[in-house]
């Protein structure tokens, strides 16, 4: 009478199941497999790289156009204090220019 041992370990990256079979010639049977080339890791690990490198260019991308946005507008809000300060001197150049206003002798 033939019996059957199977014995099978597996450590995450090679799984290994060992047969002994008890006959009249004392057969022993081992199969492995599961052990890759670890290929697959490193393309997802190149392509992580890939995402993360997109990501920071359109995000580099758009905190540039946040800054020139920023530039814009305080440049405009120089623009409006410079035009202010004209329009007061000219308030002021307008009001030196007009003669004073002639005042009647007290009468007694």
């Amino acid at each position: 009478m033939a019996t059957e041992r199977v014995t099978e370990r597996n450590d995450g990256s090679t799984r290994e199941r060992v047969i002994e079979r008890n006959e009249n010639s004392g057969t022993t049977v081992v199969e492995r497999g599961g052990g890759g080339s670890g290929l697959g890791a490193v393309v997802a690990i190149v392509l992580g790289l890939i995402v993360i490198a997109v990501a920071a260019y359109f995000l580099s991308g758009f905190y540039q156009q946040e800054t020139v946005k920023t530039a814009a507008v305080s440049d405009a809000a120089e623009s409006v204090g410079q035009a202010a300060d004209n329009v007061g001197q000219a308030a002021r150049d307008a009001a030196d220019s007009i003669p004073a206003p002639a005042v009647p002798a007290p009468s007694k």
